[in-house]
C-alpha cells in the first residue's frame, strides 16, 4: 500500500486530531479525502485508489473500481455489502462491528427490564394516575435466576454475557465457531460443533438476537422455532428484521403463545405509520436507534488503523466479510 492512494470519505465523524492519525497510518501524501456525494471526484479517487475507508455500505461505484482490494465500511451489520459479487472480484470487505457493542448490550437488558416487569402496563397506569396492582402481577419474575439466550457471540454478544451474569441470569450462547467460551456464558453452543439452536430455544426466558443477517439466518426464527420456546419466554431482536419471521412473531403475541418482545430492528425499516406491528400487544418497538457510546468516533478509528496495520502486514482483517455472510434475499 506504501505507493498506491488511499479514498476515504470525508464524511467520516473524526475530529481534526482523529483525521491527522488516520493520515499518518494510511502513509505520508497517500490519503485522499473525498465528498462522497461528489461523483467527479470519487470516480477520479477510485479509479487510483486500492483501499476505500466509508461511512457507508459499498456500491458499484466500488465494485468496478479498476485497482480496490479492500473497503471498510465504518459501521457495523454489513448486509448490504455482503454480495456475492465481492468474492468473485477478490476484494477484502470489513466493517467497525464492535464500536457501539456495550450500547447495544445496554440495550438488550433495556427490554428485558421492562418487558420482564411489565413496564408498559405500570406506566399506562401512572399516565391515568392509577395506584394499581393486579393479582397476576405476583407472577413477575426478576432477571435474577432466569435463563437467557444469546444467539450471536460477537463484540455485542459478549458484552450481553456480561451484563447479564451481572445480574445473576444463566446465559447460554451460540456462534458460528468453537472458540473458547467468553467469560459469563455458562453453557456456549456452536455451528462447528454440529449444534444447533433448539436446546437454547427450549429454556431460554429471555431470547436475545445480535447476530448477522445472512442467508443463513434468514428467518432463523419462525413458527418452528417459536413452537419451542415458553409461553413465558420474551424475544428481543436487536439483529435485523429480516431474522424473524415478523408474522410468526405477531401470531405469538396475539394469541399469548410468547410473552413478550422488543424490536430495534423491523421489515420494513422506516415502520409506516399505519404498519399493524404497532398495535401489537407486549410489544416493545424502538427505531433502530441505540444511544452512543461516548468514544464511538474513537473506537471506530481504532478498528480502522488497526486494519491498516494488518493489511500492510498482510495479516487477517478484523471484520472482515466471509462467503458465510452472503446475502441475497
Amino acid at each position: 500500500m506504501t505507493s498506491q492512494p488511499v479514498y476515504v470519505a470525508s464524511n467520516l465523524p473524526f475530529d481534526a486530531g482523529q483525521w491527522k492519525r488516520l493520515e499518518d497510518a494510511i502513509g505520508p501524501n497517500l490519503m485522499m479525502r473525498v465528498d462522497p456525494a461528489d461523483e467527479a471526484a470519487s470516480a477520479e479517487a477510485l479509479r487510483k485508489a486500492k483501499v476505500a475507508i466509508l461511512s457507508g455500505d459499498l456500491d458499484e461505484r466500488h465494485l468496478g473500481a479498476p485497482n480496490l482490494r479492500w473497503i471498510h465500511c465504518d459501521h457495523s451489520g454489513l448486509t448490504k455489502s455482503a454480495r456475492p459479487e465481492i468474492f468473485r472480484r477478490g476484494l477484502l470487505v470489513t466493517g467497525s462491528a464492535g464500536r457501539s457493542a456495550p450500547a447495544l448490550a445496554e440495550h438488550v437488558m433495556m427490554f428485558a427490564l421492562l418487558l420482564g416487569s411489565r413496564y408498559p402496563d405500570f406506566y399506562e397506569s401512572q399516565k391515568r394516575h392509577e395506584w394499581r396492582r393486579t393479582p397476576d402481577m405476583a407472577g413477575l419474575r426478576a432477571l435474577c435466576g432466569r435463563t437467557i439466550g444469546i444467539l450471536g457471540m460477537g463484540k455485542t454478544g459478549m458484552e450481553l454475557a456480561k451484563r447479564a451474569k451481572a445480574f445473576e441470569m444463566r446465559v447460554l450462547g451460540y456462534r458460528r465457531r468453537d472458540l473458547p467460551v467468553p467469560p459469563g456464558v455458562d453453557r456456549m453452543y456452536s455451528t462447528d460443533k454440529g449444534e444447533g439452536i433448539n436446546d437454547i430455544l427450549k429454556q431460554a426466558d429471555i431470547l436475545a438476537l445480535v447476530l448477522n443477517l445472512s442467508n443463513d439466518t434468514y428467518h432463523l426464527i419462525g413458527r418452528d422455532e417459536i413452537a419451542l420456546m415458553k409461553s413465558s419466554a420474551i424475544i428481543i431482536n436487536l439483529a435485523r428484521g429480516q431474522v424473524v419471521d415478523q408474522d410468526a412473531l405477531v401470531d405469538a403475541l396475539r394469541s399469548n403463545r410468547l410473552a413478550g418482545a422488543g424490536l430495534d430492528v423491523t421489515t420494513p425499516e422506516p415502520l409506516p405509520r399505519d404498519h399493524p406491528l404497532w398495535d401489537v400487544p407486549n410489544l416493545l418497538i424502538t427505531p433502530h436507534f441505540t444511544a452512543a457510546v461516548p468514544d464511538r468516533s474513537e473506537r471506530s478509528l481504532a478498528i480502522i488503523t488497526e486494519n491498516l496495520r494488518r493489511y500492510k502486514a498482510g495479516e487477517t482483517l478484523l471484520n472482515l466479510l466471509t462467503p458465510e455472510d452472503v446475502y441475497t434475499y
